[in-house]
């Protein structure tokens, strides 16, 4: 599958149907993480998988993970990310969209499903999983088998903006 078909075929998964992810599967997810970049290579994005029965209810409490048996939380060490000298903006949440992006396109690769979360109780998720004081989360993956039927390939033309609205040309 080429990325543009990947991309189009990726849709966000409110229902899972609880069977387990095989862990080859996973370890390419995260390799595929591993594989993103950061900005000046700081690399400040820490990972945490989640899968035991514990510690997924402890993210239920903090978020809506819709039954998936993975959640990987996507944490950012502020301490180890490139700031932007001309206004000091920290660059940690780009770091961690582009590691979660690159995850959600292998997990549709793979034939899983996969939401970004990112309403959550973020003080509550660093209590229930004990994150050190460093780690902010910044977004959970859900993860797992769809139990939902696969988004129509075609449904951006009527999803998003038009092209001519997106993108200009100088």
């Amino acid at each position: 599958m080429s990325v543009l078909d990947t991309a189009k075929a990726r849709s966000s998964v409110r229902a899972y149907t609880g069977q387990a992810v095989e862990e080859e599967k996973l370890q390419k997810i995260l390799e595929t993480a591993h594989a993103a970049p950061t900005a000046a290579n700081r690399q400040p994005v820490r990972l945490v998988v989640v899968r035991s029965r514990e510690g997924l209810s402890a993210v239920s409490e903090s978020a809506n993970i819709y039954g998936a048996p993975v959640a990987v939380v996507v944490c950012a060490d502020k301490s180890k990310a490139w700031k932007r000298p001309f206004d000091g903006m920290v660059t940690t949440d780009i770091d961690a969209s582009i590691l979660t992006d690159h995850m959600m396109l292998m997990a549709t690769e793979l034939g899983l499903g996969s939401v970004w979360i990112c309403y959550f109780k973020p003080d509550v998720l660093k209590q229930g999983l004990d994150l050190p004081e460093n780690l902010e989360p910044v977004n959970i993956l859900a993860l797992g088998y769809s139990a939902e039927p696969g988004a129509d390939k075609d449904r951006h033309s009527q999803t998003r903006i038009p092209m001519d609205e997106l993108v200009q040309y100088k």
